[in-house]
């Protein structure tokens, strides 16, 4: 495909974790114009002034131009593209919050983990105006805008929930890989939303309830059975609805678990610092897809209970 007509100059990104952190810094060391919001404004602060820190795999530092607190302000002097990097489980209200936003030429990126997160912003925003990203990389919080990239397996993917946003997903990629954010426009996108979801839904739920880094997990043989049933669940239930995986996906899985190392998952670090997990975007939707093909999830049923039974009341 050739160059998109479209050519976003004002981004707002909302979510200064780790990966809403990465997208900004990267965006605004490209030299485009980037809100940060946040409801949390320590996390805000440093953003400014000295600017975001990345290191790890990639090191860079980049300030925003501006940050809030409030979604609302994005309405009333709107960027041309809006990238949602908050935790699936604060996705209905930021999807509320944003249905004045949707209008021609502004979209919206799921830039998230979890299965079916577009589909919440769809319904608050017309699917015309939504689109879903596939993020490859693992990320560590250090401190308030200050992320240490754990692993970066590019390219990232996007593709557009309407055809009619076609030119827009392209245009979107196009800015990121400029930036040195590698992103694909693809028409697999859901093929390749279950693809990480299945790696989730096998790793992040056992090191959650176990306190374990993936590495401690993987080299327990009595854990790394429950791993192996979990992938073989997540698998028979993402084929049972015709999601494409690949004919070598159970060793890819394997290969790509040995190798993220010590590394604390997102939803461990969440347990942690007494936050709501996104197990129900993760094993939860494989435990609704399984249910819906008539394909029984005990496994991810189990795990998904004893997450939850660990979350915050």
């Amino acid at each position: 495909m050739g160059k998109s007509s479209y050519q976003p100059k004002r981004f707002a990104v909302v979510g200064a974790g780790p990966v809403g952190a990465i997208v900004a810094a990267f965006l605004a060391k490209g030299g485009y114009d980037v809100t940060l919001c946040d409801v949390v404004p320590s996390l805000l602060e440093p953003a400014l002034d000295p600017g975001i820190l990345i290191e790890g795999t990639d090191t860079l530092q980049a300030k925003v131009a501006r940050t809030t607190t409030r979604v609302d302000d994005l309405i009333g002097d709107p960027p041309d593209v809006v990238i949602v990097a908050v935790k699936a489980t604060a996705l209905p209200l930021i999807a509320s919050t944003l249905e004045g936003f949707a209008a021609e030429g502004r979209y919206v990126v799921s830039w998230q983990n979890g299965v079916d997160t577009e589909r919440v912003l769809a319904i608050h925003l017309g699917a015309e105006f939504v689109l879903r990203g596939v993020v490859n990389l693992g990320c560590v919080p250090m401190g308030p805008a200050h992320v240490r990239i754990a692993f970066h397996h590019r390219p990232h993917y996007i593709q557009e929930l309407d055809h009619r946003s076609m030119d827009a997903a392209v245009g979107i990629s196009e800015v990121f890989t400029a930036c040195g954010l590698d992103t694909l426009h693809t028409d697999q996108i859901q093929h390749m939303v279950w693809r990480k979801a299945v790696l989730n839904a096998c790793m992040n739920p056992i090191c959650a309830v176990t306190g374990k880094t993936m590495a401690e997990v993987i080299n327990d043989p009595i854990l790394f059975q429950l791993v192996d049933a979990l992938i073989k669940e997540g698998v028979g239930v993402a084929r049972a609805n015709e999601f494409q995986l690949g004919s070598n996906f159970y060793p890819y899985c394997i290969d790509y678990i040995r190798n993220a190392g010590n590394h604390k998952p997102s939803m461990l670090q969440d347990i942690e610092a007494g936050r709501r997990t996104e197990v129900d975007y993760i094993n939860g939707k494989i435990v609704e897809y399984g249910a819906q093909a008539g394909v029984p999830t005990p496994y991810n049923t189990m795990i998904r209970g004893l997450v939850k039974a660990l979350e915050p009341k």
